[in-house]
């Protein structure tokens, strides 16, 4: 297997963290009191549901002016929201161990965060339920996953309203500049422990919390879940004809070609290591996993990417092994790796360039 790495990575690293030094001593030198509309929200989500996290990440990403932060377990939550100092708490209502009206009483009983605005995110519409959270202390409701556009409005709205407290305050100074410091030093750790530093994709850390966090969900919910491995076809042989430098390249190529072939928001795509990638596909059945496999062979061969020594085609392809099954109980999720590992073994063993998707029990008859 050929593993290429980013030469650049720790360095890029260090470059990056002493431009955000001298990007904050620019912010704190220039700092003056802005309209509360132009101080960015600072959202932290308390909710133990990767998949909602995810999905609120995603409709938060395209508004500007928001930072986003999460927090998944409950009995965490307190020190999150100390730690974060946001600007409105996205509060899930029903949580594992301490359920979300205990939290909003916390937060409303502690002077750090009385005042910060609590919005309560629940799958339930009843009035009873509804009143039992205002009673609590929140500010607001919604019922899960809301409309994006709705979502930011009200994030905004609810920021702006105590910004504008805060900066009747003396504090309000030391609040922004601790925020600024807090943001860079996140963007920077987000990026190191989250992101592959050669493709932008998931590394293989946030891939195994991801995964075993959405395998406990669906065990919980009894849901299908679906996994694609993903090999580039022939990798050593095109890093010893073209060099290892035009091998990153076309490894960054695929990602992009990957990550643009998902359609939803709780799909994520991962660089599992060397010319591997995974997908992990929650709540989609073998069919569906299937097309979306088959898409994605199409898309890499469409890139027309040379590759003279190639058994497979004259242009670099991958094979796809994918798996799909319900989380049966004391099931592990390695069990699904295994299967769609069989699967990508079985498309190599065909010729490569080629899509195997079974079902777990199929991948273990055919073993």
């Amino acid at each position: 297997m050929g593993i290429n790495q980013s030469g650049s990575f720790e360095s890029s690293a260090a470059d990056h963290a002493a431009e955000a030094d001298a990007a904050l001593e620019a912010a704190r030198a220039a700092l003056a009191t802005p309209p509360a509309a132009e101080v960015p929200a600072m959202v932290l989500l308390v909710d133990d549901q990767a998949i909602v996290a995810h999905a609120v990440r995603q409709a938060l990403l395209g508004a500007e002016g928001i930072d986003f932060h999460y927090c998944a377990k409950p009995e965490e939550a307190m020190n999150a929201v100390i730690q974060t100092r946001p600007t409105v708490i996205l509060q899930d209502l029903v949580m594992p161990g301490v359920d979300g009206l205990t939290l909003v009483r916390a937060y409303r009983s502690a002077p750090e965060t009385r005042d910060v605005p609590i919005i309560v995110l629940s799958t339930k519409e009843e009035p009873a339920i509804k009143s039992a959270a205002f009673a609590a202390g929140a500010n607001d409701y919604l019922v899960k996953l809301p409309d994006s556009i709705e979502l930011v409005a009200r994030v905004r709205y609810h920021s702006r309203s105590y910004v504008n407290l805060l900066q009747r305050d003396e504090a309000y100074r030391a609040l922004r500049q601790s925020q600024q410091q807090l943001l860079e030093a996140n963007l920077e750790l987000q990026r190191l422990t989250h992101s592959d530093g050669l493709t932008g994709l998931s590394n293989r850390r946030y891939l195994d919390e991801y995964l075993a966090a959405e395998w406990r969900r669906s065990a919980r919910e009894q849901s299908v879940m679906s996994m694609l491995m993903i090999d580039v076809d022939n990798f050593k042989q095109y890093n010893d004809t073209y060099g290892h430098v035009a091998g990153d390249e076309v490894l960054k190529k695929i990602a992009a070609t990957v990550e643009h072939c998902l359609g939803r928001a709780g799909d994520i795509a991962a660089r599992y290591g060397g010319e591997e990638f995974m997908v992990v596909l929650p709540g989609t059945s073998v069919g569906g996993a299937r097309l979306l496999a088959e898409k994605i062979r199409l898309e890499v061969a469409a890139l027309g990417i040379e590759h003279r020594n190639s058994s497979a085609a004259q242009h670099v392809t991958v094979s796809v092994g994918g798996a799909a099954a319900v989380p049966a109980p004391g099931a592990v999720m390695t069990s699904l790796v295994e299967a769609a590992d069989a699967a990508l073994y079985e498309a190599k063993r065909r010729g490569r360039n080629c899509v195997v998707v079974r079902t777990e029990a199929e991948a273990g008859a055919g073993r």
